[in-house]
């Protein structure tokens, strides 16, 4: 007879396998059904597929929302958005010319800031294109087609304006017709302009036009100069002209430091960090590239270079830009190190049409598309989390701590150099050089596998001196002793 409490055990039991068994399935297809490649680049430059660091979150429209019961309607080619220090969200509705503000979860909407008081009179924006919220609660809008930058409180209400900048570095008959804009710690104005290619429009606090910053300095090869010279006027007209690129998208990192995209035809720098005095001082990686995806001419998927439209700085020393070409998002380290890619171009839910701006939102990668007039959002998946945070962990010092964490993105992708090459520095800052060069060794980072070696080999020169030195004088009383028997019997053969 079937004892009935172990049969009630049995089907409990397995009841519970079949439910771990469907979330696991349920679980390995959402991350597996993702539309678009998830890959990076080795040290030789070649592409290997990934586990996926991001996947969809779902796709966010303004088109069911409502505001005092009225709805709001679609964002009719919004251009930009960004993070107000409480965690609200400002987009640049820029068809509709308005701004319009959502809670941080992105599900109602606040206010809308369309028509204000500019002092006594009726005001509105056209085309807005950029907004900021400063640390200091601000709300900058770049109202582009009204040419000024508009000040407002978070709530709507005019402050000033900063409009028809004046200098003698700036020509005659200047438009000025600002496209994106940040502001610091001092509340300091950075502007992106159209047109302006002597780099980023710096105003003070005050509104005045200060200086260009950042400026992207354009070098033209022997060959092109010797070209051009022989070139017909014609033929002169019809050449590339030589002239710096302009900025695409402006953030700012808690110590101040501006992070900028650009537009580079080589492919190989499409992101600045600049320090307060305008120098670039961003780190390039083991690949000396920043500039995407590395591509290869001709070939039909990734002909081209990426075009950088935006970037957002995340945090310990993390940033990510926004490739409109294919509609990429690469994210890097403090070091210049290639983390993930992931996205791409498409009508499926993940994918965009039109990408402009991105922000990090609450951990989430959210993306802004001006053709679906719409938030893309993305969360992080657990190999996507163990890179953040391991070298979230390195950026603080702590290598050590980080070595579990990338031995388990190895047992998720054993082709990642950067777990290696993390794994190796921990060794290295612990002393254990031998296991400093295997992993950096098969991390590709010469750099460091140079320093570890060095440090091998100097520890066993002192390991060792006592052998060394013993050896040595063991060598040279051997040579001393054999000199003088050697001496002794020729003097003997002498004397017979």
């Amino acid at each position: 007879m079937v004892n009935r409490s172990n049969l009630t055990k049995r089907i409990v039991a397995v009841f519970l396998c079949l439910v771990f068994v469907l979330l696991n399935i349920g679980e390995n297809v959402k991350a597996n059904d993702i539309p678009y490649d998830t890959y990076n680049y080795d040290y030789r430059e070649y592409m290997h597929y990934t586990p996926a660091a991001y996947i969809p979150a779902g796709n966010i429209s303004t088109l069911a929302m409502t505001l005092d019961g009225e709805p709001i309607g679609k964002l009719n080619n919004p251009q930009d958005m960004c993070q107000a220090p409480n965690g609200d969200i400002y987009i640049c509705d820029t068809g509709n010319n308005r701004i319009v503000v959502l809670d941080n979860k992105m599900q109602n909407v606040l206010r809308i800031i369309a028509n204000f008081d500019n002092d006594g009179k009726a005001d509105k924006f056209n085309q807005p294109y950029g907004v900021c919220v400063s640390e200091n609660n601000k709300l900058y809008v770049a109202d582009s087609q009204n040419r000024r930058i508009v000040v407002m409180e978070t709530d709507g209400s005019y402050i000033k304006k900063i409009d028809n900048p004046q200098s003698e570095s700036l020509d005659d008959g200047y438009v000025f017709t600002p496209l994106k804009v940040t502001v610091d710690y001092a509340d300091r104005v950075y502007v992106i302009a159209s047109g302006m290619f002597e780099g980023i429009m710096v105003f003070e606090s005050t509104g005045e036009f200060a200086s260009f910053f950042g400026t992207i300095d354009v070098t033209i090869s022997l060959w092109e100069k010797f070209w051009k010279r022989l070139a017909t006027k014609e033929e002169r007209s019809n050449q590339k002209l030589f002239i710096p690129t302009e900025f695409t998208g402006l953030d700012i990192d808690p110590k101040g430091f501006v992070y900028a995209t650009n537009i580079d035809s080589n492919g190989i720098q499409g992101v600045r960090r600049l320090n307060p005095k305008g120098e670039d001082v961003i780190k390039k990686g083991e690949n000396e590239n920043v500039g995407g995806d590395l591509w290869i001419d001709g070939t039909s998927d990734f002909s081209g270079p990426s075009q950088f439209t935006d970037v957002v700085y995340r945090e310990n020393g993390i940033y990510s830009c926004l490739d409109r070409r294919r509609g990429r998002i690469f994210s890097y380290d403090h070091e210049g190190n290639l983390l993930y890619i992931f996205g791409g171009l498409g009508t499926q839910e993940g994918t965009f049409q039109l990408p402009v701006a991105i922000e990090d939102i609450g951990g989430r990668l959210v993306v802004l598309d001006a053709t679906k007039g719409e938030i893309i959002t993305f969360e992080e998946t657990e190999y996507g989390k163990l890179i953040n945070d391991a070298v979230s962990l390195r950026y603080d010092g702590n290598e050590a701590s980080a070595v579990d964490l990338w031995h388990r993105v190895l047992e998720l992708d054993e082709n990642n150099e950067l777990a290696n090459t993390g794994i190796g520095k921990a060794y290295l800052t612990a002393g254990d050089y031998e296991n400093a060069m295997k992993y950096l060794e098969i991390g590709m980072n010469r750099e460091y596998y140079s320093i570890a070696y060095r440090r091998y080999r100097n520890a066993k020169l002192t390991e060792n001196i006592g052998f060394f030195l013993t050896a040595l004088v063991v060598l040279i009383i051997g040579i001393n002793v054999a000199k003088r028997i050697i001496r002794k019997r020729k003097g003997v053969i002498a004397d017979d």
